[in-house]
């Protein structure tokens, strides 16, 4: 190293040094998961008549899953994540770094969070990972907003990433990153349901008129 500076590989090293302490202790910190949601069917809605009634309900049970730490840790108002059950800031500090959400030089979420999820050695809890594991874009943050204000967020394509409804649904039922909450490793408690009924009642929103809840 020139002039005693360093460079993003050697910080990364200490990143992992860092990690290798810190993680274990912030999975205990963050708590245990605890028993999964279930989620009601699209058929628990039929009997509302009013469509847009029914809409607003079948997208306040999608929000069962919106609102949960699977979610929300990823979509955070800061540029730092939360992380585990109680959604506490993430730990090792780390944050959103460039435009994709993949963590700053020498402290790139790849650093510690790989293509699967790797359970701990002593059995407390495991470090999460995917393939293409990094935060939502800055402009779809949910934490602390309403279920109202998550709602109209999805359907603002200056605010979704430029989705349509349909890729909405897509994103929904399909993605594999959003998979992972129905698969988050040890520790942590799964989305409600299933990925199949989140992404049947995202359809079923969308049918009925998408509207959202008051």
């Amino acid at each position: 190293m020139k002039g005693g500076g360093m460079t993003p590989h050697s910080l990364g090293l200490v990143a992992l040094a860092v990690s290798a302490v810190a993680l274990p202790a912030a999975v205990v910190a963050a708590g245990q998961s605890a028993a999964p949601v279930p989620l009601q069917p699209v058929s628990a809605f039929a009997t509302i008549a009013d469509p847009a009634a029914r809409s607003a309900a079948i997208f306040t049970e999608m929000g069962k899953v919106l609102t949960h730490p699977r979610c929300i840790n990823c979509h955070p108002r800061t540029d730092r994540p939360t992380q585990g059950d109680a959604m506490i800031p993430h730990n090792p500090p780390v944050v959103r770094g460039n435009a994709k959400g993949e963590g700053a030089p020498g402290l790139e979420c790849a650093t510690c969070h790989g293509p699967r999820n790797v359970a701990f050695a002593n059995g407390t809890g495991s470090i999460p990972g995917h393939p293409l594991w990094h935060l939502a874009p800055a402009s779809m943050a949910w934490e602390g907003k309403s279920l109202r204000e998550i709602c109209e967020q999805l359907k603002d394509r200056k605010r979704n990433g430029g989705k349509t409804l349909a890729q909405i649904h897509e994103h929904n039922a399909s993605d594999t990153l959003v998979g992972w909450g129905w698969n988050p490793g040890s520790g942590r408690t799964p989305a409600p349901g299933t990925q199949a009924q989140f992404g049947a009642l995202t359809k079923a929103w969308i049918d009925s008129g998408a509207k959202c809840p008051a």
